[in-house]
């Protein structure tokens, strides 16, 4: 049984990642940015199409959600009731409490474009992800977006669920608590909570990845990610401007680590060794000899060492790391004075060693705001490993509840208001 699936602001591909390794097959995705878009093709239009496709009417190209509303409404009408998941986060920056919050922010306003596409099409399920913030930012009908999207989705027909989940609690080594919504048409999961059933299903999703019970450390992420003292090898890319790469050792040390090499049998990309004058080195050694690990640098360090930077924070090795950022300099190494690469920080989201990114790797200046470098995309995208588990838990309740699902499906285009275009977009 084929269950298929749209990837909204997909970015690189972690959520259709890991809801294709669940099971779903994903019809298109629309993403904006062209590197972001350029890796997801890479990594799944081009390397597993039989999991990842694309329909003959749209471009294989980078998309913006609302263009491609307007240019193919009349393909997207024809693909009501025939989707089973609409799965995306709406761009978070604004209503991360990482920086300012702004409801103003246009990115905030793509939440409204994320529910014109389940307007249209009616999915059996959705699936929406983002940061916690997104319950609490006030949205400017009254209340916050998370009330907001709920009230939309009820208007429409849906039953909806919410919760936060630590991706940590699924093998991911990172903390990341994000918020998750669930819906399905009302009556299909009658006496069901789909996020009570997520959390049911952990300890066999651990049991048979070899992980658990505890949550996986960054040295258990990254230990078979070495660097040596005399024969670092140059980046194939980056050689000739004297950059260095890490080494992955021929044997996996740890479960997660043996999970992540899956199908790769050679050196990954995206190994790239930071260059640090000897000073920054020297005071990442003191950071790691004499800070709190796993937290942010306190501000009496921070002045002690000469830092303005809050974010800056040394990683503990036998805990998960704090939430990824999209900045390469965020993180010191656990046991080396420098800071993080591409393929570790990817390792820390569960991206797996066979995953290539495409594009810059940072960037600077007056390209920073628009910009989506390497480091950009692995931090914004959902871990692959819990988008794996929810894609289990979802397919399974379409499966269990088929015939109440049939039931209900059908009652969205009797019951469900009917899609309206009074959204600011």
């Amino acid at each position: 049984m084929t269950f298929t699936c749209i990837d909204l602001f997909a970015g690189c591909g972690g959520l259709s990642l890991g809801l294709g390794k669940a099971g779903f097959s994903t019809l298109f995705s629309v993403e904006a940015h062209p590197d972001a878009f350029a890796t997801y093709k890479h990594n799944l239009l081009d390397r597993h199409a039989g999991r990842h496709g694309w329909p003959a009417w749209l471009e294989q190209r980078a998309w913006l959600a609302e263009e491609l509303l307007a240019k193919h409404d009349s393909q997207l009408q024809d693909l009501c009731g025939k989707v089973d998941l609409i799965a995306g986060g709406p761009p978070c920056q604004g209503f991360s409490m990482n920086g300012l919050r702004r409801p103003d922010d246009p990115r905030s306003k793509m939440v409204d474009v994320y529910l014109q596409y389940v307007a249209i099409l009616r999915p059996r399920l959705v699936l929406l992800e983002n940061v916690v913030g997104f319950r609490s930012m006030k949205h400017r009908t009254g209340g916050t977006y998370s009330e907001y999207v709920v009230r939309e989705l009820d208007r429409f027909g849906y039953q909806v669920w919410t919760g936060i989940v630590r991706a940590a609690d699924w093998g991911v080594p990172q903390r990341r608590p994000r918020f998750i919504l669930v819906a399905a048409p009302k009556a299909a999961l009658a006496g069901i909570d789909p996020l009570e059933r997520l959390r049911v299903a952990r300890k066999a999703f651990l049991s048979t990845r070899e992980l658990g019970p505890g949550p996986t450390g960054t040295r258990a992420a990254l230990s078979d990610l070495a660097e040596t003292s005399d024969d670092l090898i140059l980046d194939s890319e980056w050689g000739h401007k004297g950059f260095k790469t890490l080494r992955r050792t021929s044997e996996p040390q740890h479960p997660y680590q043996k999970l992540m090499r899956d199908i790769n049998n050679g050196q990954p990309s995206d190994m790239r060794l930071p260059r640090h004058s000897p000073a920054s080195i020297e005071r990442m050694r003191d950071i790691l000899e004499n800070c709190k690990r796993g937290v942010c640098l306190s501000m009496e360090d921070r002045a002690r060492l000469g830092i303005k930077k809050r974010s800056t924070t040394p990683l503990d090795p036998n805990s998960p790391a704090p939430t990824i950022s999209t900045l390469p300099d965020d993180f010191v190494h656990y046991s080396r004075p420098r800071s993080m690469t591409v393929r570790e920080h990817a390792r820390l989201q569960s991206f797996p060693d066979w995953f290539e990114f495409k594009g810059p790797y940072t960037s600077g200046g007056h390209r920073r705001k628009s910009a989506c470098p390497r480091f950009t995309q692995v931090g914004n995208a959902v871990p692959p490993l819990l988008a794996e588990a929810l894609g289990e838990t979802l397919i399974s309740l379409l499966i269990a509840r088929s015939d109440q699902f049939s039931y209900a499906f059908e009652s969205l285009f009797v019951d469900g208001e009917v899609a309206s275009n009074h959204w600011e977009v």
